[in-house]
C-alpha cells in the first residue's frame, strides 16, 4: 500500500467518485468499525477506493510528477531540477566503507531529495545546481515528514535530457534550501532557550551532549518492519533539548544504512561506541517542537540533519 497522506486519500476519493465528505467519512468509520478497529483511517480509505474501483496513482511505469510520487512506489521514472546538491559522505559498514550523498530536484509540482549510494555517488559528479536531471527506474521510501527517491539495481540518471524544460520549480514546506538570510528556505535560525511548542520549520545548531539507546519497534502499517528511533540532548550555549531522531534521520545521523541499525536491537553493547563518538559532535538539524504531554517538555522533532561546519557558523556570526 502507497504512502498517501489522508487528507489527499479523501479529495483523490471524493473527486473521482463524486460522493460528499460527509458520506466518505461515514464510510470510513464504518469500515474501521467493520474490521474492529484494527486497520488505520489511511487503511480504511484505500478500501473503499479499493471498492469503488478507483486508481489512486498514476502507474510508476510512466513519467511521474513529483506530487506523484508515493513512498512504497517501484520503478519510479520523474524528471526535476536540481536546487540543491548536498557533498558526498562516508560511512563506516562492518569492516567496509560506504559512500552516501543526495540531492534535491524540484518541478512545478514539489521537491524531493534523491539518494545515492556506494558506487551510485559517481553518478552525480558531473550533476550541478540549475542542472535537469531524469532519474529511472528509481523507487521512494518514506521518510518521516516526507518521501525520498533511491536508485533501485537498474536505476539510472540522465543529465539534462534533450526536450525536458523546468522554468518553476514549486519548493515543497519541508524544502531545506540555501538562504542568504541565515535561515534555510523556509527553516528559521533560532537558539534553543527562544524555542516554543508552537514553533515549526526552525533550525538550531548544537552539541550532542548526551545519546540515549535507540529504541525499536514496529508500526501499525507495517507490522513485519523493524523500525526505530534516537534520541540525544543538544546544547547551544543557551539552553539543551532532547532531539528526536526517527528512522531515516537516525541513518543520516549515524551514517549506517537500516540493515546495521538493527543489529543494535540484540546487541546493545556494541552502541556503547557509537554513543561515545557522538558526544561532542556538533549539529545543524532542522524541524519542528512537539510538547511531551508525558513529560512536560518540548522536544525538536528532526527532519533534516546535518554536521555543522564550523567556518561557516563563525562566518555568520561575524
Amino acid at each position: 500500500m502507497f504512502k498517501i497522506p489522508l487528507s489527499e486519500l479523501r479529495t483523490k476519493i471524493i473527486s473521482a467518485s463524486g460522493i460528499e465528505a460527509e458520506e466518505l467519512d461515514s464510510k470510513i468509520k464504518n469500515k474501521i468499525n467493520e474490521l474492529s478497529g484494527l486497520i488505520s483511517e489511511e487503511g480504511a480509505a484505500h478500501i473503499i477506493a479499493n471498492e469503488l474501483g478507483i486508481n489512486l496513482v498514476k502507474e510508476a511505469s510512466s513519467k511521474l510528477k513529483i506530487k506523484e510520487i508515493y513512498a512504497g512506489m517501484k520503478n519510479v521514472t520523474t524528471v526535476g531540477k536540481v536546487v540543491q546538491k548536498y557533498p558526498m559522505r562516508e560511512f563506516a559498514k562492518g569492516d567496509s566503507k560506504g559512500k552516501v550523498c543526495s540531492v534535491i530536484i524540484g518541478d512545478e509540482t514539489g521537491t524531493i531529495r534523491v539518494v545515492f549510494w556506494n558506487e551510485q555517488v559517481d553518478l552525480v559528479d558531473k550533476l550541478n545546481e540549475e542542472d535537469i536531471v531524469s532519474v529511472n527506474d528509481s523507487y521512494a521510501r518514506e521518510n518521516r515528514n516526507d518521501r525520498e527517491i533511491h536508485l533501485g539495481q537498474n536505476g539510472s540518471i540522465v543529465i539534462n535530457p534533450e526536450g525536458e524544460q523546468i522554468s518553476l520549480v514549486r519548493k515543497s514546506p519541508n524544502f531545506e534550501g540555501s538562504s542568504s538570510s541565515g535561515s534555510s528556505g523556509n527553516f528559521i535560525r533560532k537558539s534553543i532557550s527562544s524555542l516554543s511548542a508552537e514553533d515549526e520549520m526552525v533550525e538550531v545548531v548544537g552539541t550532542i551532549v548526551q545519546v540515549f539507546d535507540p529504541r525499536f519497534f514496529t508500526r501499525k502499517d507495517k507490522p513485519d518492519e523493524t523500525s526505530y528511533v534516537l534520541n540525544a540532548v543538544l546544547d547551544d550555549g543557551t539552553g539543551t533539548i532532547r532531539a528526536v531522531f526517527w528512522q531515516n534521520q537516525t541513518n543520516h545521523l549515524l551514517e549506517k544504512e537500516q540493515d546495521h541499525i538493527i543489529n543494535y536491537k540484540d546487541n546493545m553493547a556494541l552502541f556503547e561506541d557509537v554513543k561515545t563518538d557522538l558526544l561532542g559532535e556538533q549539529l545543524k538539524v532542522k524541524g519542528r517542537i512537539k510538547k511531551n504531554e508525558m513529560f512536560s517538555r518540548i522536544e525538536f522533532h528532526v527532519q533534516v540533519v546535518e554536521r555543522a561546519n564550523p567556518e561557516q557558523e563563525l562566518a555568520r556570526l561575524g
